[in-house]
């Protein structure tokens, strides 16, 4: 760094320069308590896969004088594991995250998920989605697989139809118009349940909840090679260390003890053009120059958090545009198999959306011997399913299964579980998820510094990958640099805004 940028530095904070790293003491702190050393320079709220991603591109770029602060006591933000079943036979389950999707393809771009996967050593297993499924209805088991393949070649022509929209700047519409337009109108329960399958159980919405052109986009630009996609290829985590253990292994690599605070709930930000504080539940309060909010957008728009001032109202606007949508898996274990032996099954019930997608872990390939099966809701089937109890949703579930297998003597779980990600005030619901009124320029201003000290960054702030774990991994990696790029020049304005989010034709009335 140059003399006037270390000048133009001092003009913030005072800067130290150590083993050629730079260290920072926070103005903030100084005008409260008479100049102390502040927490940190820069104060990184979350620890999941952008906030360590973020603290990891700090660290290169020279920056060490930062801190993680987590809420639980561990990092990995949504990466979570549960341990289930009867005493013996035992085994770590995923809450959040389970898949790598989309790895590589030839030498095209390769996911930094799937790098930094294979780099530690964490097993996986490829999940195939389409080619090992067994159909269902109420009546138990029909064979709809031409129907479920048809929904496949729909959803491709859902996702070519927005791609020409943009082509075009045609407006955006829900992708239920985009289905309907292509003539994809699904009537029976096995047509429902086949397009639930492709839309929601990825987007955790409804069609008619969704953007279609953003759904599409973050298909494309995830699974297919001739987008920049990584490629087709899903691989789902079997480690019993955990999915979280690639980024926990990653973040040992160069995180030191005192540069992660664990148990520590922010509930207020105070923040400036000369630094901010941060609010703990406990009531100690951390001081910085820099804050990064990693936030889910449920917790953003849930005000589990309070901005002081209140954020601009262009902020606002963005952050309760967008949906942070559920996806919940319910998990039972069996003494004995008695479903399917493919690796997917799939049930059409008369109500869209109940109970739908299930999967074999207990084949050779994934847990066997486990007894493990689950299935999977969506969205506001997963509201549903959190406001009951357990007793009354494993009843549901196993209502379900009395129907999947009819001449089938159904047996009590020797475990059963699933999270409930929606109540969870640390998360509010699972991914975000654009719908169709949600702009460019709102995604801009979800992004955007506010004050130059406030920064953000998740998997809600990917334009291409929201949704994603390489969503939050790309974020983390893109404002760790320009933030690291901001500190060295001795301050910046930092990622702008739209004042405004406006149509491009006047309305008419």
């Amino acid at each position: 760094m140059s003399l006037r940028g270390l000048l133009s530095w001092c003009s913030i904070g005072t800067l130290l320069l150590q083993n050629g790293h730079v260290y920072a003491r926070s103005v903030l702190a100084d005008r409260a308590v008479g100049v102390p050393v502040a927490n940190a320079s820069v104060l990184i709220l979350g620890g999941g896969v952008a906030g360590v991603i973020a603290a990891r591109t700090l660290y290169e770029q020279g920056i060490t004088d930062f801190m993680i602060v987590e809420a639980r006591d561990e990092l990995g933000g949504r990466l979570q594991t549960e341990t289930i079943g009867a005493p013996g036979n035992e085994w770590v389950v995923e809450r959040g995250p389970n898949w790598v999707q989309g790895t590589q393809t030839g030498n095209g771009p390769e996911n930094p998920i799937w790098a930094l996967v294979k780099k530690h050593g964490v097993k996986t297993q490829y999940n195939d989605w389409y080619d090992s499924m067994t159909t269902y209805d109420e009546s138990g088991y029909v064979n709809y697989t031409d129907t479920f393949n048809e929904s496949g070649d729909g959803y491709d022509t859902l996702t070519v139809a927005a791609g020409a929209r943009v082509a075009k700047k045609l407006v955006d519409m829900t992708a239920r118009t985009g289905y309907s337009l292509i003539g994809a109108k699904p009537q029976t329960p096995a047509d429902k349940a086949c397009e639930y399958y492709q839309f929601d159980w990825e987007y955790a919405q409804t069609p008619e909840e969704s953007s279609w052109i953003a759904s599409s986009w973050g298909n494309n630009f995830t699974y297919d090679p001739d987008d920049g996609g990584f490629g087709d290829d899903n691989q789902m985590s079997i480690d019993q260390r955990g999915f979280k253990y690639f980024i926990q292994a990653e973040a040992a690599e160069f995180l030191q003890p005192e540069q992660v605070k664990y148990n520590a709930t922010v509930t207020k930000i105070a923040y400036s053009s000369d630094g901010v504080d941060v609010t703990l539940a406990s009531g100690e309060v951390l001081s910085a120059d820099y804050v990064l909010c990693t936030f889910s957008v449920g917790v953003l728009q849930n005000d589990d958090v309070t901005f002081d001032p209140p954020l601009p109202a262009w902020k606002q606007e963005a952050i309760q545009g967008i949906v942070m949508a559920t996806y919940t898996k319910i998990f039972l274990q069996f003494e004995e198999d008695f479903w399917f032996d493919t690796q997917m099954g799939l049930y059409a019930d008369t109500t869209r959306g109940r109970y739908p997608v299930w999967q074999n872990m207990n084949l050779t390939d994934f847990f066997p011997g486990s007894g493990v099966v689950f299935v999977t809701v969506t969205g506001e089937y997963s509201v549903r399913v959190e406001a009951l109890s357990d007793e009354e949703v494993k009843e549901e579930v196993l209502g379900v299964l009395k129907l999947m297998y009819p001449n089938v003597t159904i047996p009590e779980p020797t475990a059963f579980y699933f999270p409930r990600w929606h109540t969870n005030p640390l998360f509010r619901g699972s991914y975000s998820n654009w719908p169709s009124s949600f702009f460019n320029g709102h995604h801009e201003n979800l992004r955007a510094t506010v004050n130059q000290r406030l920064w953000f960054a998740g998997e809600a702030t990917s334009l291409k990958y929201f949704g994603f774990l390489h969503g939050a991994y790309f974020e983390g990696l893109d404002v760790g640099t320009t933030l690291a790029n901001c500190i060295w020049a001795g301050g910046c304005a930092g990622m702008a805004h739209v004042p405004e989010v406006t149509n491009a034709y006047p309305y008419k009335v």
